[in-house]
């Protein structure tokens, strides 16, 4: 859990920077594009866990 909430943690912390910045994310700007990462992650433990 601790990992988790260094990683959200980090990711805050970068994404207020790219924003300072004023950069594009580099991750996509719409919740579509992250539940598709998130889909990706999913496919990837399921095939996993048959294999």
């Amino acid at each position: 859990m601790r990992l988790v909430l260094l990683s959200g943690l980090s990711g805050f912390i970068l994404g207020s920077i790219f924003s300072f910045l004023n950069l594009p994310i580099p991750a996509p700007p719409n919740l579509a594009g992250i539940i598709g990462i998130v889909g990706i992650y999913l496919g990837y433990l399921a095939v996993n866990s048959f294999m």
